[in-house]
């Protein structure tokens, strides 16, 4: 269409450009050049067009230049992101180097190189330069001749990226010509890339790279100051080398394949992502060039994880330290011929394998779970006709048509949709299908939730509704699944405290065994006695050292409080993690669902006129229930609304009308298999809603869809006014901007059953929209204020033509009485969302026409050719074999507008709505419980972070002096600064799934034992990287499920804080078997010490003390597992992760608890007649006397510092039954005739029992003076 330029006569003349009349300006003012179509449709012909201060535009606001300042928005933009990365790229383990230096290179190659762009933004070059420079000298190994250092293949390509940008943009070449010269020389290493281990092409790009320097800018003149003394030789002999570049303004070209770095392009328009990936969605890739593409991207393969045999797990479990020490006991049991006990041993070895084995099986199974997260089959378009081929096969670029049913085979792009739902529960754990929007989302940043992504589908996921086409843009190891199996995999899981501390506890025994084997050999040795028979007893005493009870109590221990945990909702899937938790210092904690119910409702609804509503049983999602009511002012009770249309004010009615139609939403009989909106009885204008409660078998409502727009529509419905009550007027919807997060708003237009007498067909069409409040309100010209009751006949005339202007302009004090009124909500823990509407008069009766005809085809097919690689470019295979889709003129980059009259501007403000997702019942006294037990609990959530502060407050988290702060903000601290941030956040709000795994990072590196609660399968690194990680029974994704150390099966925050509870029990109780067993033990060793120092015939014969240790340490020790809990268990700190299993308080517990029953023991021993002929007497006297008093001291370490007067003597019955066995069973082996010769054990009498009941009645008043001290003195145990 050809154009007229030629200005109007007169002075008031305007210039028309475009179909775009412009007024005119003062010829002082700066003039703007852009392209307009000529005649000629072969040339471009610049026109002058007034510039100043803002761009002309129509009365919609769209932009004759809109293109033009797009096209370097859209670059700078895309440098923005890849500038972001280059100083993130070091502390990010999401992306590498190597895809941020893919992105720069495709941006100067295919937007920049050629002089397209010669002038970007400064501060963009700026940062863009010191970004290159810090990365240019990333080296990776020694040369292996002469030794010289050889740099990363990124590093080369960060070179040449700056030299190309030297070269193509002026606001560059004025960053490098502000930087010091030390600082290039340092950056730019010209002495390694000049070396001996130097490349080719590293030699030319230093020689071409020099020569930009030093012509450019005097500054540089002098080359050799550029590079360091040593290596002015290699550089010079280089330079002679390599002279045609000296003297030409170019960088030497890279070898190998430029293709579209692998990333979602949700911010990318369609047609654009086309291009990128040189593709068409009529006829695919052809399929030659699918090898050259397979070899570029790699195949689309999830990361495999590494496989443990189960031989290899096995001998993990037959290698364990303490294991080792058992088989090391056995075998001393096999060289003393003692083959009964080494029997018991090995029993207890191979139980305990079991045991663990089975765990380690059980924990391998996420691993396993990966691998059927990929898709076998994947339906693609190639050569323009489609076919099923194995999904490994997918490079990026590949057309994937989707159906109902089937899973998603890489991440794509989606680029044609019909009602396309699909279930993401496998990343994010909301089970509810998202509706699929194949628009771009304008974001400012790579990052964005993936719950936010409406314009791709992942990988694995599935799709529920609809069918879809999709451009692939990532594959294998880059798509999300891959980045988590990748993560999962790869992370190596810490050892759980008492692992560590039983570990090292077995390393101080061995020690300690060692030095009383040399101790009792040398006593015995000095006092003349056979080497070997010393030797034996050395031995003897290195079993009494060895508790061969403690893997198998600590084992059943925890295995008993596994049980009773899951009685209480939480099963543990690794045995180690229920000590764990009793360590636990921090509890990281999702809100939705967890600290909250996570049933979203509406709470509140303000409206323009001051007015202020509220909504009862606000979280029932049966829209039958619940009432709005006036909330009054103090003192008054809330008045109840009625539901009809002569009940209702009418700014509350036309709020409740955008809440329900602006939404994709809706809610269902539970029962009703089909997703299809079960009606709710509707009101008419002059009846009674009639409750649809009445209804033959209604028994639960859900919602189907975002969980905040299912709380509106149960809002309006509550109200008496749902969707149906509209369409059934007329209303009928005919466009949609969906939500993105730049512009923060969703929008949607009805056609209006407003009658009007115009002859031409004239009717109106309302544009209703919903969104962030700041935004909504920028957008609103007006508001409508009070209506006087009584001047319409009903509260839906304000939407029709009126003789009296309803609406008032929106003015500053306005403004602020909505700012205070969205701010107290926000404050109450509100989600707060604006509403707004403006009425558009349609002529003629027809769709409004945009009008955009505005001659900018030419325009936009030279950005096209600006788009085809330049001259210099040599073109590769894949270049010529996909060069068809990339001049493919139906492949335009036409920007999808919006129509001029449904543009979210000039709108009309309603009210505020608040959203509430209600604290779960008895949180907030689980939060005080934790603070009084020295445990931090942290928010985490994706919620705005002044309703998150709001709920934390509540709740009790967030105190006076309490730190909030954004995952935004997280995402610029690095691990170490998040660790040493005073005072730690207690919130964390709008973060993503990679913040929760840097959280817990840091604060392992602070010393912090964590527990780490999450759902989606993006939760699973951050859980398994957690010292404990918690998954939702509910909510949660089989991979988070076994990845994570506890599952919740209410996913009930209350839950949690029972379960350290409960861990906190069971390492007390291990404490106390601990104390026990090594009480018990070590008074046998201070006994043969002792005999062995005044040289009297041992006590006890080898074959005693193991049956000793059996009886006396196994079945005590097992029941004190299952002690319950002491009183003010979680009034205590937390355990230091640094403290050892045994403090010295414990060990003076331990001693004197050995010493009281070793002086004992010897005492007896030694009044006894140990001559000839009476010595197994005397032994056996012995033996029944230690024992009885071992088993004793079993009940009484059922407290460690409480009086056992005061425990219930019946509390702990399995404690009654342990000892009761034990006794018997030593009674067993005095009394049974055969057995107790095999012990080397005789019948005892009378006078013994009585010397026995005389030791437990001073052995129970030394436990109370022990324990009497403790009370008194506060020691740590």
């Amino acid at each position: 269409m050809a154009q007229n330029n030629t200005p109007s006569d007169g002075a008031g003349s305007h210039y028309l450009v475009d179909q775009q009349l412009i007024p005119p300006v003062s010829e002082e003012a700066p003039k703007q050049l852009t392209f307009a179509q000529a005649d000629d449709k072969n040339k471009d012909t610049f026109v002058s067009v007034p510039g100043g201060g803002t761009t002309p535009t129509n009365p919609e606001g769209y932009s004759i230049y809109s293109n033009i300042k797009d096209g370097k928005a859209s670059i700078e933009h895309q440098i923005e992101i890849n500038v972001v990365d280059l100083f993130d790229v070091q502390s990010n383990k999401d992306i590498s180097l190597e895809e941020v230096m893919d992105g720069l290179r495709y941006v100067m190659e295919y937007r920049i190189k050629g002089g397209r762009f010669p002038s970007l933004d400064y501060d963009i070059m700026k940062r863009l330069a010191d970004g290159l420079l810090m990365n240019m000298g990333n080296s990776g190994k020694k040369s292996r001749f002469g030794g010289g250092t050889i740099l990363t293949e990124e590093a080369d390509v960060a070179f040449q990226l700056f030299g190309e940008f030297m070269l193509e943009v002026q606001e560059f070449r004025q960053a490098v010509g502000e930087k010091s010269v030390s600082d290039l020389r340092h950056a730019l290493k010209l002495d390694v890339r000049c070396g001996s281990g130097s490349t080719e092409q590293e030699q030319q790009a230093a020689v071409a790279l020099i020569a930009l320097l030093t012509t450019n800018y005097p500054q540089f003149a002098d080359w050799k100051e550029l590079v360091k003394p040593e290596g002015h030789g290699d550089v010079q002999k280089c330079m002679r080398e390599h002279a045609d570049y000296v003297k030409a303004e170019t960088m030497p070209e890279i070898g190998g394949v430029i293709l579209a770095p692998q990333a979602l392009c949700f911010d990318r328009r369609i047609k654009r992502v086309l291009k990128m990936y040189r593709t068409s969605l009529q006829t695919g890739l052809p399929s030659e060039a699918i090898p050259a593409l397979q070899e570029h991207y790699g195949r689309n393969v999830l990361p495999q994880p590494p496989r443990t045999s189960v031989f290899k797990m096995l001998w993990t479990q037959f290698t364990d330290f303490m294991i080792l020490l058992l088989l090391a006991v056995a075998v001393l049991m096999a060289a003393t011929k003692d083959f009964i006990p080494m029997a018991v041993l090995l029993i207890v070895v191979v139980l305990n394998a079991i045991i663990g084995f089975t765990q380690e099986y059980k924990a391998g199974k996420a691993l396993d779970a990966l691998t059927k997260l990929s898709v076998p089959k994947a339906q693609v378009l190639r050569d323009g006709a489609t076919s099923m081929i194995n999904s490994e096969e997918l490079v990026p670029g590949d057309v994937v048509i989707m159906e109902e049913g089937e899973s998603v085979p890489a991440d794509l792009r989606l680029a044609e949709v019909s009602q396309l739902e699909i279930i993401e529960s496998i990343l994010t754990g909301e089970s509810v299908a998202v509706v699929k929007d194949p628009k771009e989302i304008r974001t400012l940043t790579r990052k964005l939730p993936i719950g936010d992504c409406k314009g791709n589908a992942f990988m694995s996921t599935v799709v529920a509704k609809g069918r879809g086409k999709g451009i692939v843009v990532r594959t294998g190891r880059l798509t999300e699944m891959g980045k988590i199996s990748a993560a999962i995999t790869g992370h190596v899981k810490v050892l759980t405290p008492v692992q560590r501390k039983l570990a090292v506890l077995g390393k101080l025994l061995v020690v300690f065994a060692i030095v009383l084997c040399a101790v009792m050999a040398g006593i015995k040795i000095g006092y003349h006695h056979p080497t070997g028979e010393s030797l034996k007893v050395a031995l003897s005493l290195a079993v009494s050292v060895i508790p061969e009870g403690l893997v198998a109590v600590v084992t059943v221990t925890m295995a008993l409080g596994v049980r009773r945990m899951a009685s209480r909702k939480a099963i543990v899937r690794t045995l180690p993690a229920v000590e764990t938790l009793g360590s636990v210092t921090f509890i990281c904690s999702d809100k939705t669902g967890t600290l909250t119910e996570g049933k979203m409702g509406a709470a509140e609804l303000w409206t323009s006129d001051g007015v202020t509503y509220g909504f009862t049983e606000s979280t029932s999602l049966d829209p039958n229930k619940g009432d709005v009511t006036l909330k009054a002012t103090s003192g008054d009770s809330p008045q109840v609304l009625g539901k009809t249309l002569d009940q209702v004010p009418a700014q509350m009615l036309i709020s409740l009308m955008v809440s329900s139609l602006c939404n994709n939403s809706s809610v269902v009989l539970k029962e009703n298999d089909e997703h299809e909106q079960v009606r709710v009885d509707t009101p008419d204008k002059d009846k009674e809603v009639e409750p649809a409660a009445s209804v033959p078998g209604v028994v639960e409502w859900k919602g189907i869809g975002d969980p905040t727009e299912v709380a509106l529509v149960v809002a309006a419905q509550k109200a008496g006014f749902p969707k149906t009550f509209f369409h059934e007027l007329g209303y009928t919807r005919i466009y949609e901007q969906a939500f993105d997060s730049e512009r923060k708003v969703m929008s949607v237009t009805y056609k209006a059953p407003l009658d009007t007498a115009s002859p031409a067909g004239e009717h109106y069409e309302f544009v209703l929209a919903k969104g962030a409040p700041e935004e909504i309100l920028n957008r609103c010209i007006g508001y409508l204020p009070t209506v006087t009751p009584g001047s319409l006949a009903s509260p839906l005339d304000v939407l029709r033509p009126s003789q009296v202007e309803l609406t008032q302009p929106v003015t500053e004090g306005f403004h602020d009485r909505v700012s205070e009124a969205s701010g107290k909500m926000a404050d109450g823990g509100l989600r707060v969302l604006g509403l707004a509407y403006k009425k558009v008069l349609i002529n003629g009766g027809g769709a409004l026409d945009n009008g955009f005809d505005d001659g900018l085809d030419k325009f936009n097919s030279m950005k096209n050719k600006k788009e085809a690689a330049p001259e210099s470019h040599k073109p590769t295979e894949v270049d010529l074999l996909t060069a068809a889709n990339v001049n493919n003129d139906d492949d335009d980059d036409d920007e999808e507008d919006v129509p001029p009259g449904y543009a979210e501007s000039d709108l009309i403000f309603l009210g505020l709505i608040g959203l509430i997702d209600p604290a779960r019942a008895g949180v907030k006294e689980s939060v005080r419980i934790c603070k009084e037990a020295g445990i931090t609990v942290v928010m985490i959530t994706g919620d705005h972070i002044k309703t998150a502060s709001a709920i934390a407050k509540e709740l009790g988290i967030l105190e006076e002096g309490g730190r909030a702060i954004k995952g935004e903000e997280l995402d610029l601290l690095s691990e170490q600064a998040i660790a040493e941030l005073k005072p730690f956040p207690n919130v964390f709000a709008r973060v993503s799934p990679d913040n929760k795994l840097k959280l817990v990072t840091a604060l392992q590196s602070r010393g912090e034992s964590a527990a780490m609660t999450g759902d989606g399968v993006n939760d699973a690194p951050a859980i398994k990287a957690a010292n404990v990680g918690v998954a939702m029974g509910i909510a949660g994704t089989d991979i988070t499920k076994q990845a994570a150390d506890i599952v919740l099966a209410n996913d009930n925050f209350n839950t949690i804080v029972e379960a350290v509870e409960e861990g906190r029990r069971v390492f007390d109780n291990i404490l106390k078997f601990i104390v026990y067993l090594l009480s018990c033990n070590c008074a046998e060793i201070f006994l043969f010490l002792l005999c062995s120092i005044v040289n009297v015939d041992l006590p006890f014969t080898v074959t005693m003390i193991l049956w000793a240790n059996i009886i006396a340490d196994v079945p005590p020790a097992m029941a004190l597992g299952v002690e319950p809990a002491e009183p003010g268990l979680m009034n205590r700190n937390p355990r230091s992760l640094k403290r050892g299993i045994l403090t010295y308080t414990s060990l003076g517990v331990i001693v004197f608890q050995s010493m009281s029953m070793m002086l004992l023991t010897f005492g007896v021993y030694m009044w006894a007649d140990k001559s000839e002929g009476h010595l197994d007497y005397a032994h056996a006297e012995a033996f029944t006397f230690l024992t009885t008093l071992q088993l004793l001291q079993g009940f009484l370490s059922r407290t460690m510092r409480t009086s056992v007067f005061k425990v219930n003597f019946f509390g702990n019955q399995w404690m009654l039954f342990g000892v009761l066995l034990s006794f018997v069973l030593m009674l067993i082996g005095i009394y049974t005739p055969g057995f107790n010769g095999i012990l080397n054990l005789v019948p005892v009498y009378g006078r013994t029992w009585a010397k026995v009941a005389v030791g437990c009645v001073i052995m129970v008043f030394l436990s109370e003076m022990e324990k009497l001290v403790l009370r008194r003195t506060g020691w740590t145990i």
